[in-house]
């Protein structure tokens, strides 16, 4: 079953690339949220664009198997397609389910032990729930179209004229 969508090595791989890029893309946004005063979805948003340079390189490296591949460039096309649709799951969906939850529970806060930093435990549920249901969209894509000759590159370059 090495061969199969889920397997083992492969999950366990992309698992540790995404929390790798789930971190980046956490601290790159609540980073930007406080330094620069930036809206919810715009932080989002900028931790996405930082974490996709670095979930890319190391998608390609560790995750499945594709080091000495010489087809990055369509590679890169490709992961930039998944990568737009994993991007509006994580910013879109994790606004709506951050709405969602502020009229449902109200706004819940927590301050982290031995320090002054409250942090928005809505934003966090909801950035983290958006971020795992992109984390499923990217395994199963990335898998199965990404890094796998489907010929989609070939009929991109043909409709484009390049």
């Amino acid at each position: 079953m090495a061969s199969g969508l889920f397997n083992r090595r492969d999950i366990l791989a992309y698992f540790f690339v995404a929390a790798t890029g789930a971190s980046v893309q956490l601290l790159a946004g609540s980073l930007f949220q406080d330094w620069f005063k930036l809206s919810y979805q715009q932080a989002l948003l900028a931790g996405y664009v930082i974490a996709f340079v670095v979930g890319f390189f190391l998608t390609k490296l560790f995750a499945f198997n594709n080091q000495n591949s010489t087809k990055s460039q369509r590679e890169a096309v490709k992961f930039t397609i998944v990568s737009v649709l994993s991007c509006l799951i994580t910013v879109y969906g994790s606004s709506l389910i951050y709405s969602y939850s502020i009229d449902v529970f109200r706004l819940q806060t927590a301050v982290i032990p031995f320090s002054v930093k409250a942090v928005n435990v809505n934003k966090l549920v909801s950035h983290t729930t958006g971020m795992g249901l992109s984390f499923l969209n990217n395994y199963v894509l990335h898998k199965t179209f990404t890094f796998q000759d489907t010929g989609f590159y070939e009929k991109l370059k043909k409709l484009l004229n390049l």
